[in-house]
């Protein structure tokens, strides 16, 4: 099952943009062996876009066809690394091969993306900077990907 992680606005160089890239490559070579993966990164170019609605246009374009959309939303549901690695198991033994998790700008998401999506996740009920939600995110992949490796990395 192929993962993206589509958000609004580019990462430029800097200790974000090599973390992100770094968890997403631990997570295609860690979930290659149950499933997942390869992840990669879709950034939409938040100057073309004017508002929400725009924006949400935007990410809708981006995803990729027939994807199962999680949408990040302060407002979502909060869930445990392995209830989070359960429920990617529970898409991926279902036959989904896309899922598309979706970053907004700094209005948050537009409802249609909201509407589109199978979840809403939350990382708490901080808001984040997007920056470091794409960061979070992608090592939460990761450690989903090692979870249902049974790889040490998560440690209960």
């Amino acid at each position: 099952m192929r993962l993206a992680i589509c958000a609004m606005g580019r990462l430029r160089g800097g200790p974000e943009k090599f973390l992100v890239d770094d968890y997403l490559a631990r997570c295609g070579r860690t979930g290659r062996a149950v499933g997942l993966g390869p992840a990669t990164l879709v950034e939409i170019d938040d100057r073309k876009s004017a508002g929400k609605a725009a924006e949400g246009e935007a990410l809708l374009r981006a995803l990729p066809t027939g994807a199962t959309v999680c949408a990040l939303d302060e407002r979502g549901e909060s869930m445990t690394s392995p209830a989070f690695a359960e429920r990617l198991a529970r898409w991926r033994d279902a036959g989904v091969q896309d899922v598309a998790f979706v970053i907004g700008g700094a209005d948050g998401l537009d409802r249609a993306v909201l509407d589109r999506a199978a979840l809403t996740l939350s990382f708490g009920r901080m808001v984040w900077p997007h920056m470091l939600a794409r960061v979070m995110l992608a090592e939460q992949l990761y450690r989903a990907a090692g979870i249902l490796a049974g790889t040490p990395y998560h440690r209960e």
